[in-house]
């Protein structure tokens, strides 16, 4: 008997972007039809003032309305949108749910730290081999990491460090000193004390855009290619210089490699740091990531074949 197919809507709305996916679930099987990206800054001045800014809410209802004209062209049945960092720790969020239930005619789901370190963990390794693995996830507000095997959860938390969050709060100067290194790198590895406590893995992978920019520079690509990405084994010292490389550039220096996306280039200096950081903290039985684009926004489409979601 052929199992049903449910053509799903995901939207992850982080703190720097808001994509869509559209696709089909069939059982165990994900046939994907549309990926698209804007960058919107949801999270703009979030650490500061502990509200979603009016401008940063308007280009993200405006980017939601441009998803939204696509959903009934592609025959989606079921659309789920799912917010982390920036919403959650916003005292205006509930607002903007509002807000975007009137856009989609769905309510958005918030997620909480280890809702969304689930979805992250079960978006990258849904398609792997059931070995037990490390997950890193690293957004603009939060960062996921993440343990488990098979599609179970052996440990994981999600911290409030993120490529936006860090360049706000200690990374202010083009391009960042030496001493708001050094107390950005402070913060994050007492951040990262507990995590360095999880049990060592023998493979560790990575997701979402600044690791896969940050793959981008030490692929030495000539432009954003996801399919020379998805998959790449790097081993730490490779990363680790990629990581430096970026976090000394200028913004402008940035925005110049052609595989920055432009949207992306003022915040991935503090995004690289967690990653250096990680790779020099965490207990890992394996000198490689293994990079992957299957991260929460896959986990997010998966989940909504789960009856109780929402």
């Amino acid at each position: 008997m052929t199992e049903p197919r449910t053509r799903v809507a995901a939207f992850d709305c982080g703190t720097n972007s808001i994509r869509l996916l559209i696709c089909d679930l069939q059982g165990s099987v994900k046939t994907d039809h549309l990926r698209e990206m804007k960058i919107v800054r949801l999270g703009q001045d979030v650490d500061r003032t502990g509200r979603l800014a009016d401008e940063a809410i308007g280009r993200t209802l405006s980017a939601t309305r441009d998803y939204a004209e696509l959903i009934p062209l592609l025959g989606v049945e079921r659309i789920v949108f799912c917010a982390t960092s920036a919403v959650r720790d916003a005292s205006n969020g509930e607002a903007f749910c509002h807000a975007i239930e009137g856009i989609l005619g769905v309510r958005p789901i918030v997620l909480d730290g280890p809702s969304e370190a689930r979805a992250t963990f079960l978006g990258a390794t849904r398609e792997l081999s059931p070995e037990r693995s490390l997950v890193v996830d690293i957004g603009g507000g939060s960062t996921e990491v993440v343990v488990g095997m098979g599609g179970e959860i052996e440990s994981g938390v999600s911290l409030d460090i993120g490529s936006v969050r860090l360049t706000e709060r200690f990374l202010a100067s083009d391009p960042p000193t030496a001493d708001e290194i050094a107390e950005c790198t402070a913060y994050v590895d007492s951040l990262l004390a507990p995590v360095a406590a999880f049990a060592p893995v023998s493979r560790f992978v990575g997701v979402a855009g600044t690791i896969t920019t940050v793959v981008a520079r030490a692929l030495k690509l000539e432009a954003y290619d996801s399919r020379a990405i998805h998959g790449a084994e790097l081993t730490h010292e490779t990363l680790r210089s990629a990581c430096r490389e970026l976090i000394g550039m200028t913004v402008a220096d940035r925005r110049a490699l052609p595989f920055m996306h432009q949207g992306r280039a003022d915040v991935i200096g503090g995004g690289a740091l967690i990653l250096d950081r990680i790779l020099e903290l965490l207990p890992l039985d394996t000198d490689t990531m293994t990079a992957s684009v299957q991260d929460i926004l896959d986990g997010i489409a998966w989940m909504a074949a789960e009856p109780q979601l929402g």
